[in-house]
């Protein structure tokens, strides 16, 4: 297929994705609806097999995938995450309880590597997803490839709804706290700037900063060459970029305001519609058993690890659960999702931020420990068992 006219097309999927997402709220995520459009161009040969790779997107998505997770690892923020040690804990907690309920129950999938692929496609997002893709593309497992991305797809439609109603909860329980006088209003702080970061000006153009990147990932690459795969690249490069933010080498979202950085999240994107050109529809028929098993088994695991260290620590039924529930769309639903709990129950306004104020912070901090940091780790180590 000519190259423009595949990148054109591919740009027509995305836009009327996001429309359809914005236009619902994000209820229908724009995940949801590029799958469904290319799965539904591909089987029907609307759209042709060699769409993504003529468009060159798929070769570049390739290629930054470690870019991405630099990126990833310089919005953590080191004093937030002790801030929210609490939240970290109960969010880390849902991860083991989805990758270990998934693991022990792994024999009803009929495959253990379908149990593996679920771990990535319900603990993560895009960065996890591709992870185990490559695992199973390597093993020759389409199928195992493929059931990820629809999970992922799916989880939207699942986690915002459920999380709505369990933060609405939280929020009158907080409500009736701050009418008790047992909550006072958190006098915001002033934030601290972090500027560009310590490197020289020369390197803080678009060019110069994906060169600095770059070097990130081949050292990162380097050191999973060193160590055998024991220290897996993309962790390597998770680690790298929270070091070098916490350190101000880098600034904070080192990626964010460049010229190439939409370009570059779409191209990432695009690697995890890759299988699905290629898969037989009785393959897509035969995974209906274990994507429901998947969201089944997984969040249930997921909200009973978390139920359990929430309550060590302190932290409410519906504040346990809804943490233990961002893994199913990670930011920014756990910022949208936050402020309309406290808008909806809030019946003035000092109501309405004395409420955010204490759901929001934690529920950000929840979607970082869980989507960003524990389950890249975890779908890093539990990846190299497909096969």
């Amino acid at each position: 297929m000519n190259a423009v006219l595949a990148f054109t097309v591919i740009m027509l999927v995305w836009t009327i994705s996001d429309f359809v997402s914005k236009k619902t709220k994000s209820l229908i995520s724009s995940l949801l609806v590029a799958s469904l459009i290319f799965l539904i161009g591909f089987k029907t040969s609307i759209l042709p097999e060699d769409l993504l790779q003529s468009s060159s997107l798929l070769s570049l998505g390739t290629t930054i995938v470690g870019f991405i997770i630099v990126h990833i690892g310089t919005m953590i923020s080191i004093d937030e995450l002790k801030q929210q040690w609490k939240t970290v804990l109960v969010g880390i907690s849902a991860i083991l309880g989805i990758t270990v309920s998934l693991l022990l129950i792994g024999p009803l999938f009929e495959s253990r590597n379908y149990a593996i692929a679920a771990i990535g496609g319900v603990s993560g997002g895009t960065i996890s997803i591709i992870i185990v893709q490559e695992a199973a593309l390597a093993a020759g497992l389409l199928s195992a490839a493929v059931l990820p991305v629809l999970i992922s797809a799916l989880q939207g439609l699942i986690g915002f709804p459920f999380t709505s109603l369990i933060l609405r909860k939280e929020a009158r329980r907080l409500q009736g706290e701050y009418r008790a006088g047992n909550l006072k209003m958190v006098k915001k702080e002033e934030g601290h700037d972090e500027g560009k970061g310590k490197l020289p000006e020369m390197f803080q153009t678009t060019a110069g900063t994906l060169f600095i990147v770059g070097i990130i990932v081949l050292v990162s690459t380097y050191i999973d060459n060193l160590t055998n795969g024991v220290l897996n690249t993309f962790i390597v490069a998770l680690l790298l970029g929270v070091l070098l933010r916490a350190t101000g080498i880098l600034k904070q979202n080192i990626l964010s305001g460049i010229d190439a950085y939409g370009l570059m999240m779409l191209a990432l994107l695009i690697i995890i519609f890759g299988p699905l050109a290629t898969i037989e529809p009785q393959a897509l028929f035969e995974l209906i058993v274990p994507i429901s098993l998947s969201f089944l088994v997984g969040v249930s695991g997921s909200i009973l690890f978390s139920v359990i260290t929430g309550k060590l620590l302190g932290y409410s039924l519906p504040m346990s659960i809804a943490v233990g529930l961002t893994p199913l769309y990670g930011f920014p639903g756990t910022m949208i999702l936050s402020q309309e709990a406290a808008k909806s129950v809030g019946e003035t306004e000092e109501e309405v931020q004395v409420i955010e104020e204490q759901i929001l912070p934690k529920m950000i901090i929840a979607g970082f420990s869980t989507v960003t940091i524990t389950s890249v780790l975890v779908t890093s180590i539990v990846a190299g068992f497909i096969g």
